[in-house]
């Protein structure tokens, strides 16, 4: 147990108070609550809604919006320009351009993240609603249902098998009541709850106070009875936070890597601007000025709303495909994901499941082993499962109906052991005339462990050292050709109770066959996520051989099997080992699963878990995306990611096509456009050194980064090639380092070409001279003139680079843009090149330039992106990878 998700004072102080003396403190009356006693304990303790939780309230989801590594180097830049531009400089150079567009780019760009967030939000607490919880309470003195949100402190309320507990609360009645806390331990242990007060001593975990039930954990087995002492955030549940159980994602993790690439050529680059332009002209504050705006200029500006338009643009596309994001960063987990986790039961094969044999122990059909089971099925007050409902189908037999009847009648139960993860096996203790028999059904190994005799045609004889041999002998062709097997045993028990130790000595009676036929689409499904390259291990309880048969009907390999108790036996050096060569892990408990995930995860995977059940709720939480179904657990589905509307492994394969279009789309964003502006960074470190003037004026760097960054707002409504989402998609700052330093000196090269041109060439002709050799007047034209043509050179080159770098493919021929993007960029090269020749244009310094010129332009663009086209096949050769 964790110190920080203590138990609430007030239900401590109760866990040692007799009930008669509960009852009085709180005024609680064989009627229950009144009306009036519900609104004042509501106005006092508050309601049962866990609104406080951290990954669901709206405070959590702003910051989530608004803070990132990204958009934290955006404000800190902002920071900068508003202290060097506003309250440092005089009041006629004051100058609030900077500060203005990064602030509203940041405000933009939380703006659409919170709005998918919030949408999200609003689904996925629609979807919680229709399928809340309900309580039963003591009400003026009726038993009615109700909301759990509508309990308060001090209501008595029931529980049965299968109910989720509502509240903490102090048990006053128990009948067998069995309980998981697996939601708040990740223990798959079951416990038996008691009402009796606990005595004085110190406890250490939640396991050992077994008088109260707490809120979230599930109700196995019995009945349970008790009254309200926390509701809401007072609750231990309450305390548990997903967010908090996982240390970081891989979005944040490959965001951060990101962030420190940018940092450290920002780092490198940002003072050598510093440094030679204010050695070369003299100037230390616009030195500063402008090495200010170099950062900027190297920072993709609008990066958090390009990566939120392309997480918000696939979790919408996954919206109409039946499936609710919760969390928008899970698209990017998807996009990375390769190895997919499934539990067996209702993903590969089908939730139906049918009784096809009754047999003793030579495989002959024996009415008493379907007596035994049905009796062991009927009383059993665990969470009913696929299996009992089975067994139970027998009584509509035609014929069977009074049959069953009768034996019920002749049977009472006493007591019962109910199903758990561990011993895998339930009882049943009923009486049998005069005598009292113990009735076990469950896994074929843990029965038969368990034995000491076998029963045929009423004759008892002696297990024998080959017992189990000889019982895989009769069973193993069944597992072999898929079937679930269940063992059925009994003992005489001379007694009205029983505990664990009673399930010795038993007398194995025979076998029961259940055949769960695998889903018509799996083979299919599966198919299709090998081809992206997503590798199915599957996890699962069952026996290893109904697994392995069924993985093999489907075209898993199954080379490789471990089962938990393997498991259990592989050192450290062996685990990553084995459990990277497995696809198939068997007879496995909820921490076993986790334990899987974990070493799949440190063997450098990106891991994905799909479960609905209270013992996947560890494992969900664990992943790097949590997948769960709108039939699972409350608490199942707040831990989960992703909530899919039908468990279909084929909803999954088209959820990470559309993770892997939109990290595409982020990636070509994010690569081409830090390697341009690294390229341009580099042309101003060499045209620092070398020009008496700055190559580009601040507000014009910082206007051609935005202008071409608003054209990359259409890239999440680009098409991306097939071929690129086949594999898992990584998210790292040491591709994108490679990136930066193949492409950027590329584009640097022409640039200092472009350099040449204006200043030797174009700008003497025009000006009448050498920079030199003119007057003040002149110079700012020669000046203005060289700005603005390698502002349209900037210019071209970045947007035409990105219709080359978007694709491995031959651009426009092989791999078409979409349409929004090929008309956005068109109309943009046209709208900028425009805009020299405005009033506008003339504001920032930027004038018309002559014909001549623009011949000039696209020669040099041309022979740019031949020298790409030729440098893109190399690198893709060398790296087998372009994005």
């Amino acid at each position: 147990m964790k110190e920080d998700r203590s138990v609430h004072p007030r239900v401590l102080d109760y866990a040692y108070t007799q009930i008669d003396v509960l009852r009085q403190e709180w005024n609680v009356s064989q009627q229950g609550y009144t009306d009036e006693q519900v609104e004042e304990s509501r106005s006092r303790y508050g309601r049962n809604v866990l609104s406080g939780r951290a990954s669901n309230t709206v405070l959590y989801r702003v910051r989530r919006a608004f803070i990132n590594p990204f958009s934290m180097i955006l404000l800190v830049l902002a920071v900068i320009s508003f202290v060097t531009d506003v309250l440092l400089a005089s009041n006629f150079s004051r100058n609030m351009t900077t500060v203005t567009i990064i602030l509203s780019m940041l405000l933009v760009s939380g703006l659409v993240r919170l709005t998918q967030e919030m949408r999200a939000k609003h689904v996925a607490d629609r979807l919680t609603k229709m399928i809340a919880s309900r309580a039963m309470v003591l009400r003026n003195g009726e038993w009615v249902e109700v909301s759990s949100a509508e309990l308060v402190v001090g209501d008595t309320v029931r529980f049965f098998a299968g109910d989720r507990v509502p509240a903490d609360i102090r048990l006053t009645m128990v009948k067998d009541l069995f309980v998981s806390q697996s939601v708040l331990t990740g223990e798959s242990t079951i416990l038996e709850k008691q009402s009796q007060p606990l005595s004085p001593g110190k406890r250490h975990s939640y396991a050992e106070y077994r008088n109260l039930a707490f809120m979230g954990s599930s109700v196995v087995g019995g009945i349970g009875e008790g009254i309200v002492l926390a509701v809401g955030q007072d609750t231990v549940y309450g305390g548990f936070s997903r967010a908090e159980a996982r240390e970081s994602d891989r979005f944040d993790q490959g965001a951060n890597s990101i962030a420190r690439v940018l940092i450290q050529f920002m780092a490198i680059l940002i003072p050598i601007v510093f440094l030679a332009s204010g050695a070369t002209k003299g100037n230390w504050i616009s030195a500063f000025l402008f090495a200010l705006s170099v950062a900027v200029g190297l920072t993709p500006e609008l990066l958090p709303m390009v990566i939120n338009a392309c997480l918000a643009k696939g979790s919408a596309a996954m919206g109409k495909k039946q499936t609710i994001v919760k969390n928008i960063n899970a698209m990017q987990g998807f996009g990375s994901m390769d190895i997919l986790c499934v539990d067996k039961t209702g993903t590969l094969t089908g939730d139906q499941i049918a009784l096809e044999y009754y047999m003793d122990v030579l495989g002959n059909e024996s009415q008493e082993v379907l007596d035994y089971a049905y009796l062991n099925s009927r009383y059993h007050t665990g969470v009913k499962n696929h299996l009992d409902s089975a067994i139970l189908k027998c009584q509509d037999m035609p014929g069977h109906g009074e049959h069953f009847q009768s034996l019920e009648a002749q049977h009472p139960k006493l007591d019962e052991l109910p199903f758990d993860y561990e011993r895998k096996l339930a009882s049943i203790l009923v009486q049998h005339g005069e005598e009292n028999i113990l009735l076990v059904k469950g896994s074929v190994d843990a029965v038969c462990r368990r034995c000491s005799g076998v029963e045929y045609k009423g004759v008892r004889r002696d297990m024998g050292a080959d017992g189990l041999s000889s019982v895989h002998t009769i069973v193993d062709e069944m597992l072999e050709d898929g079937m679930k097997v269940l063992a059925v045993a009994y003992k005489p028990l001379d007694l009205e109770w029983m505990e664990e130790g009673d399930e010795q000595g038993l007398i194995l009676l025979g076998y029961l066959a259940f055949f769960d036929a695998p889903k018509r689409t799996a083979a299919d499904a599966i198919e299709k996520l090998q081809n992206l390259h997503v590798g199915i291990r599957v996890l699962t309880g069952d026996q290893k051989s109904v697994a392995v048969s069924i993985c093999r009907r489907l075209g898993i390999d199954v080379v490789e099997t471990l089962t938990g108790e393997e498991l259990e036996r592989l050192t450290e050096d062996e685990l990553p080992v084995r459990v990277e060569r497995t696809t198939v892990f068997a007879e496995l408990s909820p921490k076993q699963k986790v334990l899987v995930l974990q070493t799949l995860q440190a063997n450098g995977h990106t891991v994905g878990f799909l479960g609905d059940g209270m013992n996947d709720l560890p494992a969900i939480v664990a992943s790097d995306v949590g997948i769960s179904v709108d039939t699972a657990a409350d608490a199942v589905k707040e831990g989960a990611d992703v909530i899919l509307l039908k468990k279909d492994l084929n909803v999954l394969e088209a959820g990470i096509e559309e993770g892997r279009k939109a990290f595409a789309n982020v990636s070509k964003y994010i690569k081409i456009t830090a390697s341009s502006n690294f390229g341009n960074i580099l042309s101003i470190v060499v045209a620092s050194v070398f020009l008496p003037f700055f190559p580009m004026t601040s507000v014009q760097l910082l206007l051609l980064n935005l202008l071409y960054d608003t054209l990359c707002l259409v890239l999440p409504w680009d098409h991306v090639d097939q071929e690129t989402c086949v594999q898992p998609l990584e998210w790292s700052g040491r591709t994108l380092e490679r990136f930066m330093r193949f492409f950027g000196p590329i584009s640097s090269l022409f640039d200092v070409v472009t350099f040449g041109y204006l200043f030797f060439v174009l700008c003497p002709w025009i000006c009448g001279g050498s920079f030199g050799g003119l007057n003040e007047h002149e110079q700012l034209r020669f000046i203005a003139l060289f700005q603005t043509g390698w502002f349209l050179e900037s210019m071209w080159t970045q947007v035409l680079i990105l219709h080359l770098l978007r694709t491995p493919k031959v651009p426009l021929m092989q791999s078409r843009p979409s349409r929004p993007v090929m008309m956005v960029t068109t109309l943009g090269i046209i709208f900028f090149t425009a805009l020299t020749f405005t009033s506008m244009g003339h504001l920032i310094g930027l004038t018309a330039l002559p014909f001549t010129y623009f011949i000039f332009l696209v020669v040099v663009v041309l022979a740019y992106l031949l020298l790409v086209t030729m440098a893109k096949s190399w690198y893709i050769k060398k790296y087998r990878e372009l994005l």
